[in-house]
C-alpha cells in the first residue's frame, strides 16, 4: 500500500511541478479571467493525465505488478486515478462555465478584447481553427465520462453491465484527447510538460485501441476445459476443476486469474485454489454464490465445457523470511491458502521456504459444510500447518487479541491475509496499536476489481 500512495501522490505532483515549470508567471495573474485560463489548463492536465495513467493501467501490464504489490493493487490506483480525474474534470468544467454564468448573471464583467495578432505558425493556426470542435466534443466527452465513472462505482451495477459500459469509457478518452491536444496551451508543447503529456496520451491512445478491440491480455489468456465441478451446500461453493494443456505458463500459490466461461459476462478474477504441477496442467477455483454471475455457475458450466483462462496475476505470494507466518482466511478468502497447503505438501522434500517456518492458519466462516472443512483439515495435516476454525455463531468472531493469544510468536512472523476488506483493514489497525510493522508484514488482498 505505500508504493500505491506513493504512485498516486507522485503522478499528481509530478504533473502539477511540470506545469508551474511551463507556467512560472502563474501566481502573478494581474485579473480573475487571467487566473481562470492558468486553472483550465491545470485541471485540463491533472484529468487528462490521471485518466491517461488509468488507461495504461487498464491493460493489466506485468511491469507495474511487483512495485504496486500485485494486479490487485495496481487496479485500486486505476480506480483512485478514475475518481480524480472525475473530481478534477468537474472543477475544470465549473473553471469554463462557472464565470460564464456569472456574466450572464451580471456578477462578473468579461474583459474587454483587442484585436489578436495573426497565427504565424501553421500547426497553431490549426488548432486555434479547431477550438470551437474541441470544446463541443470535449464537453460531451466529459458528461459521457461522468455518467460511466458513477456507474463503475456503483457495486449494485450489475457487473455484466458494468463490463460493457466501462469499455465505452475508451471512445470517451479518445475524444478527451482530440480535446486536450487542442486545447491544452501551445507553448506547453516545447516544454517537458508537453513531452511528458505526449507520451501519456500517446499510451492511453493505444491502450483505449486495446480497449475496444476486446485484447486486453490477450497475450495472457489460454484455453481450457473443465473436468470436475463439485459444490459444497453448506458453504454455497463451487469447486470447478480446469484442465489448461497448452500455454499456461504456470502460478505461484496465492495467484489469481481471470476466467470467461460466458462472453456475454466477460472475465472474472479468481483466487487459484491449486498448486501448479507441468506434468498434470491443471487449475482448480472455488467460487462463493455471491452475486448474479456466481449464484448462476452451478447452472451454467459442466463438464467438458471449454473456458478461457487469462494470468496468472497477483504477489500474495508468501515470499518471505519470518520463522513464522500467520494466515487468516475469513469466508471464500480461505482459497490461497488451500493453494498454497496443496503446493507445501507436495514440495515437502524439497521445501521452497525457509527452513523451519512455521505456519498457523485461522479460518473463520459464517456457514458450514463439513466435507469442506474435512479437506481443509487434510490439507493443513499433509502440510504441517496448525489450523483454527472459527464458525462465527459457535466460536465468535475472530479478533486481534484472539490471533495473538493463539499465536504467541505473532511478533515474528508475518501475517498473510485475504477475506472481507474491512475485516482485513481492522485487524491490520489492531497490531500496528501494538507495534507490530504492518507495512512491511502485513499482506493484504484487496480482491475488488471495480
Amino acid at each position: 500500500m505505500r508504493n500505491l500512495k506513493r504512485s498516486f501522490w507522485a503522478i499528481l505532483a509530478v504533473l502539477t511541478v511540470l506545469w508551474l515549470i511551463a507556467e512560472p508567471s502563474v501566481f502573478q495573474s494581474a485579473t480573475f479571467f487571467a487566473l481562470r485560463g492558468a486553472m483550465m489548463q491545470l485541471s485540463g492536465i491533472l484529468a487528462i493525465g490521471c485518466m491517461s495513467v488509468a488507461m495504461i493501467l487498464a491493460l493489466r501490464p506485468r511491469w507495474p505488478e511487483s512495485w504496486l504489490g500485485g494486479l490487485d493493487k495496481m487496479y485500486r490506483l486505476h480506480k483512485w486515478l478514475g475518481i480524480t480525474a472525475l473530481v478534477v474534470a468537474i472543477v475544470h468544467w465549473l473553471w469554463a462555465k462557472g464565470p460564464r454564468w456569472a456574466v450572464g448573471w451580471g456578477l462578473l464583467e468579461r474583459p474587454a478584447r483587442g484585436a489578436r495578432p495573426p497565427i504565424e505558425n501553421p500547426i497553431a493556426a490549426a488548432f486555434a481553427d479547431l477550438r470551437g470542435s474541441a470544446e463541443s466534443l470535449g464537453e460531451w466527452a466529459f458528461y459521457a465520462a461522468v455518467v460511466l465513472i458513477a456507474l463503475a462505482l456503483i457495486q449494485y451495477f450489475p457487473y455484466r453491465l458494468f463490463y460493457k459500459t466501462h469499455r465505452l469509457l475508451a471512445l470517451a478518452y479518445l475524444v478527451l484527447v482530440f480535446h486536450a491536444v487542442v486545447l491544452i496551451r501551445f507553448s506547453y508543447w516545447t516544454s517537458p510538460l508537453g513531452w511528458v503529456m505526449a507520451v501519456l496520451l500517446g499510451c492511453g491512445t493505444w491502450a483505449s485501441v486495446v480497449v475496444l478491440l476486446r485484447r486486453v491480455g490477450a497475450g495472457r489468456q489460454v484455453k481450457g476445459r473443465i473436468t470436475l465441478l463439485e459444490y459444497y451446500p453448506g458453504v454455497r461453493a463451487l469447486e470447478t476443476e480446469i484442465e489448461v494443456p497448452h500455454g499456461w505458463p504456470g502460478h505461484k500459490a496465492g495467484q489469481f486469474a481471470f476466467a470467461t466461461s460466458d462472453a456475454s459476462e466477460g472475465a472474472h478474477p479468481y483466487t487459484i485454489a491449486s498448486s501448479w504441477r507441468a506434468e498434470n496442467p491443471g487449475i482448480t477455483f472455488i467460487t462463493k454464490e455471491l452475486g448474479d454471475h456466481t449464484s448462476r455457475l452451478r447452472e451454467k458450466l459442466r463438464a467438458g465445457q471449454e473456458v478461457k483462462v487469462e494470468g496468472p496475476y497477483g504477489c500474495f505470494t508468501f515470499d518471505d523470511d519470518c520463522p513464522h507466518q500467520i494466515w487468516i482466511g475469513g469466508g471464500i478468502g480461505i482459497t490461497p491458502f488451500v493453494a498454497r497447503m496443496k503446493h507445501m505438501a507436495m514440495q515437502k522434500g524439497a521445501p521452497d521456504w525457509p527452513d523451519a517456518q512455521t505456519v498457523d492458519l485461522f479460518h473463520t466462516t459464517a456457514d458450514v459444510d463439513e466435507e469442506a472443512l474435512g479437506k481443509l483439515a487434510a490439507d493443513a495435516r499433509s502440510a504441517d500447518v496448525r489450523l483454527l476454525v472459527l464458525i462465527d455463531a459457535r466460536d465468535g468472531h475472530l479478533t486481534g487479541e484472539r490471533v495473538r493469544h493463539a499465536a504467541p510468536q505473532w511478533r515474528e512472523a508475518s501475517i498473510w491475509f485475504c477475506g472481507p476488506a474491512g475485516f482485513g483493514e481492522a485487524l491490520k489497525r489492531d497490531f500496528a496499536a501494538h507495534d507490530f510493522p504492518v507495512n512491511w508484514r502485513f499482506h493484504q488482498e484487496l480482491f475488488a476489481m471495480r
